[in-house]
């Protein structure tokens, strides 16, 4: 009797699988696995790259077990080996036809070149804590554009990486596979989709987007509200995605938490993964801040960088400005910078993070007084309207003025994570009818010396 081979054993088990699994999570998490041996009851099976590795043990690996038990009785021990596809060369003369590559599915006229910044690639990008899932997402994705996750959905707030991570996929496609990469912010999409309904080239305007191999797309909460583009987006989307052609998305909130985004949209954007992007913590914002250094050249003494990546704590953005102020004043003075000096010129950014910082009692105390009820309330378990609504109010403003994790929010209102979610969502979708209710949060976040996008 012929022994077992990984290949044999890894066809039967993947019929099983087939069968229990949705089409779109077989050909997503499954069909790219490839066997490799079967070696003392142990299957060894390749992945493209590490972030598939991760995935498929925290989530699939007892799927796969019972899928193998049922064919044989015993389950194998299971190893994932990370062992990327190698894109094969244009073979010279060969009688076999070769096997199609992901550079042979995407095809890019040479004068199609995607408008992307230079900088903005995965080398260049600082990797901590608060960003290392969307970055190895947004490698998996451009390694394996439409095969690893669709869409990709990236948010968190501005300065933070979002656009460097989605142009970094865009240039390794457009460089290795020779993608056709189309990038564009939602609201340059929205006025030339005005453009071409005035200039009747509807026809035109959907052929650009629907025609590219990869759709980078920022700051997609831009279409929020507006039903007519949103129409226009979803079978733009549906187009590209049955094409199996790679869309990435920014935002500076997760799709759920769009005001005016239509459930059948928010439920697309969240098919395939979705990653945040957080604030990076110190380590982090010190490894940017020497990065930076090292590009200009100029060496600061490192009391002076940890006085920068201590106090400049919003976004990577300002955190990078203000490191440049202080290059360009030591190179262009040629006096030596001293810490009182730094402080001095960064003044008006210091002072800035320090009025971006709203605590919880300042946002329950300002909710209280213009409803008029007791501070005590927001704590209390009083379910009363005139007092829930105004606590839903206040746990919405928390989520959005402040950086806290939902269950520091709940703590600081004595109620559960879960509650201050559904508050949270509560506002949102009143404020969609509710005009009153719009204004109301608006003068609140106003008074706090916050403007709200989409309130």
């Amino acid at each position: 009797m012929r022994e077992k081979t990984a290949a044999d054993l890894w066809k039967k088990a993947c019929r099983n699988l087939e069968e229990i699994l949705h089409p779109d999570v077989y050909s997503r998490w499954i069909e790219v696995i490839r066997p490799v041996e079967l070696v003392d009851n142990t299957l060894t099976l390749a992945v493209e790259n590490d972030f598939y590795q991760t995935w498929l043990e925290e989530n699939y690996l007892p799927l796969i077990e019972n899928a193998l038990a049922a064919i044989q009785g015993e389950t194998p021990k299971i190893v994932f080996a990370v062992r990327p596809r190698q894109v094969e060369p244009e073979p010279r003369k060969t009688p076999e036809k070769p096997k199609r590559s992901l550079r042979s599915k995407f095809s890019r006229r040479p004068e199609q070149r995607p408008k992307l910044n230079p900088r903005f690639v995965f080398d260049s990008f600082i990797v901590g804590s608060s960003n290392n899932f969307a970055f190895a997402a947004a490698q998996a994705v451009a390694q394996a554009p439409a095969r690893a996750y669709n869409p990709l959905f990236l948010y968190g707030d501005v300065g933070l990486g979002k656009t460097h991570l989605m142009q970094a996929i865009g240039g390794y496609a457009s460089e290795n596979f020779k993608a056709n990469v189309c990038y564009i912010s939602s609201e340059i999409f929205v006025n030339e989709y005005i453009g071409a309904i005035q200039n009747r080239s509807l026809t035109d305007f959907r052929k650009k987007y629907r025609n590219a191999d990869l759709l980078l797309i920022d700051d997609i909460h831009f279409l929020g509200k507006k039903e007519r583009m949103q129409e226009e987006f979803f079978h733009t989307f549906n187009s590209l995605f049955d094409a199996h052609k790679q869309i990435v998305m920014t935002s500076d909130r997760p799709a759920s938490e769009i005001a005016g985004l239509e459930k059948r949209l928010v439920s697309r954007f969240e098919w395939g993964l979705v990653a945040e992007l957080e604030k990076p913590d110190l380590e982090t914002r010190i490894a940017i801040l020497h990065n930076k250094q090292d590009e200009a050249q100029i060496v600061l003494p490192e009391e002076l960088i940890l006085f920068i990546a201590e106090n400049i704590r919003s976004n990577i953005r300002r955190l990078e400005g203000a490191l440049v102020r202080a290059i360009s004043y030591a190179s262009l003075t040629g006096r030596e910078l001293t810490l009182d000096s730094l402080k001095y010129l960064l003044r008006d950014t210091l002072e800035q993070e320090e009025e971006g910082v709203i605590g919880f009692d300042t946002i329950q105390k300002a909710v209280a007084e213009h409803y008029d009820i007791r501070l005590a309330d927001m704590t209390s378990k009083q379910r009363h309207r005139a007092v829930a609504a105004p606590r839903q109010v206040a746990m919405y403003l928390c989520r959005e003025i402040t950086d806290a994790s939902l269950p520091d929010i709940a703590s600081s209102f004595s109620k559960t994570h879960a509650t201050v979610l559904h508050a949270h969502r509560t506002v949102i979708s009143r404020m969609d009818v509710d005009d009153s209710l719009r204004q109301q949060v608006r003068h609140i976040a106003h008074k706090l010396g916050k403007n709200l996008s989409g309130v």
